[in-house]
């Protein structure tokens, strides 16, 4: 059952948020849509917006001022958690891995496998309980992320096409396994078989990809992350050496926060909007 939590209007829609039991993830869970006026009158395409490390569902919805490109576009937004949540759950004390740090894979390894689901959860739970919501055209879906989301976003749209109609992200992560956020949750979430960890980096899924969505990459040069973390330059070759057509955008003087997002959402929203059918 979808449980609506809280709806205000923001630029002729509605920013709504909802609560369902997962069964994917074996708890309660929190997202956000965002309804564009349209909505009221047909039925609307959507972007799925995958949140970075720490992230709810609620950061991307009061920081980045998607809204008002939305509205003009006639495009819905979604925003699930970036993780399982609540009694029972396994945590750690570190930011970079449990709760808020799901990193959208499926986790193999207990404790973490009853609850850590979020690639079943994005691909094919949440696309049904969203169906729930009238005007939602979940056929039409593209997906966009940043940081911890971007990696998401892109190892999701390379690994289910069928999904989706484009994909971008703000400074991912671009090859998890060759980084230490990707590393310690890799190890935490999938143990020592590295041959798994290889399912969920976006630099090995190029050469493997069947079909080609498009994609469009920011990421900017101030990020303080971009050497250890990042490492774009990586989804760059890899990208040529599996001739995987993509758009890399490096932005000077632009950092790793929601003020960067906010600067170039209008246009990953026009990108998506030009595969969504409008």
């Amino acid at each position: 059952m979808l449980n609506p939590v809280s709806s205000v209007k923001c630029f002729g829609g509605q920013q709504n948020q909802y609560m369902h039991r997962s069964t994917s993830l074996n708890c309660d869970m929190h997202f956000s849509v965002f309804l564009p006026p349209q909505a009221a009158l047909e039925p609307v395409p959507l972007l799925y917006w995958l949140s970075g490390l720490t992230c709810t569902d609620q950061n991307f919805v009061t920081k980045a001022g998607a809204q008002a490109a939305a509205t003009d576009l006639g495009i819905a937004i979604v925003c699930p958690d970036t993780s399982p949540r609540g009694e029972g759950v396994p945590d750690d004390a570190e930011y970079d891995f449990g709760m808020g740090a799901g990193f959208y894979l499926n986790a193999i390894q207990e404790p973490w496998s009853k609850h850590y689901q979020m690639a079943d959860y994005v691909i094919n739970e949440l696309p049904t309980v969203i169906a729930q919501i009238p005007n939602l055209d979940t056929a039409r879906a593209s997906i966009s992320g940043h940081s911890m989301g971007g990696h998401g976003a892109l190892t999701l749209g390379l690994t289910h096409p069928e999904c989706f109609r484009s994909v971008s992200a703000f400074a991912p992560i671009v090859s998890p396994t060759q980084c230490p956020w990707g590393q310690k949750a890799f190890a935490g979430y999938l143990g020592d078989d590295k041959k798994a960890w290889q399912a969920y980096d976006a630099c090995l899924l190029m050469g493997k990809a069947k079909e080609h969505l498009p994609i469009l990459v920011d990421q900017g040069r101030a990020d303080t992350f971009l050497e250890e973390q990042l490492k774009t330059e990586m989804l760059v070759k890899a990208s040529a050496d599996a001739g995987y057509p993509i758009q890399v955008r490096m932005q000077d003087g632009y950092d790793h926060s929601y003020f960067f997002i906010a600067t170039f959402i209008r246009e990953h929203l026009q990108f998506h909007s030009r595969y969504l059918g409008l």
